[in-house]
């Protein structure tokens, strides 16, 4: 049985990665035309300057080969599943708030969109609704497996700001990640690669198919989104990531897998969170920059090198998270 449903895996993988693919190339002259490219951020590396101009809000490509080939997928193999639909649901919300944050920017010519307020607040409302919603239709209710332990507890009323945060967190992480050419993607491939597995395990029909369209997807706008990109995903892609991987991490209760398989987001995160915090107390930084990818890259390393390391250290973490299935 784990055969075939592997090989299912394996084929929407290679549909979403053509998808991605057509969906990108079509995208980007259109981007180029109306001249919708990155600002950046004048604080940031030196190097990454010559990067300004490059068109942003690729992350519609990823958006429109996830969903498409997820709802084509589960229409096909079986009746479509409500999961798919919830999940890329969610999906598509957190991509067009992300959208709306990169339509800002390019409208005022600046890096900065939506005040960080803004932001924070719709994602504190979308991801309360969808922890309500799992808390009541979810086939575990409000308890939340223990990786490793092999343990359910139950959370009971701190059930909706648990699932709330961590979905907030998620999304906000994916976000710092996306800096490097190519990173957020590819470190986001493998972490829907393993979901993907892990939900095809324990016969979580809809998330296998969204996180199997998802890995594809990511790896189709890799064609384009290597170093050096020719397109960037933007918040409209990064927020996209992040919620949909959390939704569907919750979907199957495999929360507190996140911070195992994704640890380089929470790496990512963490290193802004202490930066920000020991410049404010000592006026010190502990990085040379955050997020962490660019103290990588200040330290010496090509951005190309540091891409390829947090690529292997997601499959690492994701390899140790298969080991608590």
């Amino acid at each position: 049985m784990f055969n075939t449903e592997f090989v299912q895996i394996g084929i929407i993988i290679l549909l979403a990665f053509i998808v991605g693919v057509v969906t990108t190339r079509i995208i980007l002259p259109i981007l180029r035309k109306k001249k919708l490219g990155q600002n950046i951020r004048e604080e940031g590396p030196r190097s990454h300057m010559l990067k300004s101009g490059t068109p942003s809000m690729g992350g519609i490509a990823i958006i429109l080969a996830t969903v498409i080939t997820g709802l084509v997928s589960s229409a096909v193999l079986q009746k479509t599943e409500r999961d798919v639909i919830v999940i890329s649901v969610a999906f598509i919300v957190f991509g067009l708030l992300g959208f709306w944050d990169d339509f800002t920017k390019v409208a005022k010519k600046r890096n900065l969109g939506l005040r960080a307020w803004q932001k924070l607040a719709a994602q504190i409302v979308l991801s309360v609704a969808i922890a309500a919603y799992m808390a009541e239709y979810s086939l575990s209710g409000t308890s939340v497996y223990i990786p490793f332990a092999g343990l359910y507890i139950d959370f009971g009323a701190w059930y909706i700001p648990f699932v709330a945060f961590v979905i907030v967190a998620m999304t906000n992480s994916v976000n710092l990640t996306d800096g490097l050419d190519g990173l957020a993607a590819g470190v986001t491939a493998v972490n829907a690669l393993f979901f993907a597995v892990a939900a095809a395990v324990y016969n979580f029909a809809g998330a296998t198919y969204f996180c199997a369209a998802l890995c594809g997807a990511c790896l189709g706008f890799l064609v384009f989104n290597k170093n050096p990109a020719k397109i960037f995903m933007g918040d409209t892609g990064s927020l996209a990531l992040g919620g949909g991987l959390a939704v569907a991490a919750v979907q199957m209760n495999m929360t507190l897998l996140l911070p195992v398989a994704g640890l380089v987001y929470v790496l990512e995160a963490l290193s802004v969170i202490i930066q920000v915090a020991a410049f404010k107390t000592t006026g010190k930084r502990v990085f040379k920059m955050a997020p962490l990818h660019h103290h990588f890259e200040l330290s010496g390393m090509k951005e190309k090198n540091v891409v390829a390391l947090f690529w292997i250290v997601s499959l690492i973490c994701c390899t140790v998270a298969l080991s608590a299935l």
